[in-house]
């Protein structure tokens, strides 16, 4: 349950950083927003729903967390590089593994 509410947590974060920057984001935001809706929002749905649903309490709706929990940071790593070039930063994605 922490690594959905971690996960979750990267909404609010997100907006903080638009309504800090404003038009000094917009690039940032049009790539945050489209990663935030398109794949974030249905995973945290999916996974919000279930976590109400119980599904933390069993092994088998753990395992099956983990496993969608792995391939969403395989597409947010997509996004990474885009984030870092525009940064004007390494991208340090690949170090973790």
């Amino acid at each position: 349950e922490a690594a959905l509410t971690s996960v979750f947590s990267l909404f609010p974060s997100t907006r903080d950083v638009i309504k800090t920057y404003g038009r000094d984001s917009i690039e940032f935001a049009k790539i945050a927003i489209i990663v935030l809706n398109q794949i974030i929002r249905p995973f945290t749905a999916k996974w919000h729903k279930l976590s109400l649903q119980g599904a933390f309490e069993e092994d088998e709706g753990c395992n099956n967390f983990r496993n969608e929990l792995s391939d969403l940071q395989v597409q947010l790593k997509i996004y990474t590089k885009m984030l870092a070039d525009m940064a004007g930063v390494e991208d340090l994605s690949e170090l973790e593994e």
